[in-house]
């Protein structure tokens, strides 16, 4: 059952590498808040289909269940898209994807705070492997090179989105008590995408969406399906499986997958220090979920 859970734990990294080249290209011609709406639309579609065939009715919210519920449409979705695609205006894939490689450590600390998961030695020590091969990926080498730019408010929005993400990790890890996956990341799209309607509507999305190209519609049905659907899903099956310390660890393979998708997709060059990036992170999401 683990082996199938990380496989598609695994895969979500792959998934969400390939969103920072999708948004980089939706983000050119879309303000956030429109991007963000389209992208919730449409997976939302996918989820409540998915959702009636396989539990046969979409989630009903108790009382005490509303508020958990509206933050997690208000922190993975809302907040964290509008941080994504402003951030993406004005940053490279790569550098925003190392920033998020930051998830796993604010997730596990906060985690052994909240949920008094055990922060042994073996877990710091993978978390910390992994956040070394993801500076190694995308700083090609030269983890100095990455701070020579400054920080910008692309970088400043990003952070925004670790903030967004950690949030939503652990009220999905409290939610899931009792709801499935499946309906918790179903509640939150649907409540993200509501709230993200008005602000879209001021940017005139109705007006605007006629003239978006081919590749915008392309990038954001893959934000939908390959970004939301699979990607949030499979997530909170590991969350609900082995914790969100080991399930947000993978989160350091995004990276990794990102520049590879570079090179597959734009002609971008692989050389020594993906490889051996890409090493250290697979070594460490290894040592983090070993059995001890």
């Amino acid at each position: 059952m683990f082996m199938v859970i990380y496989g598609k734990l695994a895969l979500t990294a792959i998934f969400w590498g390939g969103t920072f080249v999708a948004a980089r290209v939706v983000a050119q011609d879309m303000g956030p808040f429109t991007a963000s709406f389209l992208r919730f639309f449409a997976a939302s579609l996918f989820l409540i289909a998915l959702i009636l065939r396989k539990e046969g009715r979409l989630p009903r919210l108790r009382r005490h269940q509303i508020i958990p519920a509206i933050l997690l449409g208000m922190t993975g979705v809302f907040a964290y898209n509008v941080f994504f695609f402003l951030g993406m205006k004005t940053i490279t894939a790569g550098r925003a994807s190392l920033i998020v490689a930051s998830n796993p450590v604010f997730i596990s600390l906060l985690s052994a705070m909240l949920f008094r998961e055990r922060l042994h030695s073996g877990k710091i020590a993978g978390i910390i492997l992994c956040l070394s091969g993801a500076v190694l990926v995308i700083s090609r080498g030269n983890p100095v090179a990455l701070f020579t730019g400054g920080v910008g408010w692309g970088e400043l929005y990003i952070t925004g989105c670790v903030a967004s993400w950690v949030s939503y990790t652990l009220i999905g890890k409290a939610i899931m008590k009792d709801f499935t996956p499946l309906a918790a990341v179903t509640c939150s799209c649907l409540i993200g995408a509501v709230a993200l309607l008005p602000p879209a509507l001021l940017e005139n999305i109705t007006g605007l969406a006629g003239g978006f190209s081919l590749a915008d519609w392309t990038g954001i049905l893959y934000l939908a399906f390959f970004g939301t659907v699979l990607g949030f899903l499979w997530y909170y099956e590991g969350i609900q499986a082995v914790g969100p310390s080991r399930a947000s660890v993978f989160i350091n393979l995004v990276p990794v997958s990102g520049v590879f998708l570079g090179w597959l997709i734009l002609g971008e060059v692989i050389n020594f220090s993906l490889l051996a990036g890409a090493a250290l992170v697979v070594g460490g999401v290894y040592w983090t979920n070993r059995p001890r």
